[in-house]
């Protein structure tokens, strides 16, 4: 699995790089706190929404600790989806690397 640490998320969000940020927290999870940019696609609706994803775009994926988005990357993937990062730890991390409430 293809994996980006919070630090590097953060150079290519300052850098204005072209990719698609997809939270699949729960909403309440969402509200509470998220990456600014980030798209909300819960793990539980995923798989019925997957068709309002393009294969061809960049998607990191992150949660609070990394497990569901490795979960909904493995998903991705089986449907074809090539251009996946996973957010290594989640929220979690980017709270503890970067230092800040996003």
């Amino acid at each position: 699995m293809s994996e980006i640490s919070a630090s590097e998320l953060k150079a290519r969000l300052a850098r204005g790089d072209r990719f698609i940020l997809l939270d699949v927290r729960e909403p309440d999870e969402f509200e509470r706190c998220h990456i600014p940019g980030a798209r909300l696609l819960p793990l539980s609706e995923l798989p019925s929404r997957i068709s309002e994803l393009n294969r061809t775009d960049e998607i990191i994926l992150q949660c609070r600790s990394g497990k569901r988005s490795a979960e909904a990357l493995g998903l991705l993937q089986q449907a074809g989806f090539a251009r996946l990062w996973n957010l290594k730890g989640g929220i979690i991390a980017w709270l503890n690397e970067i230092g800040q409430r996003p």
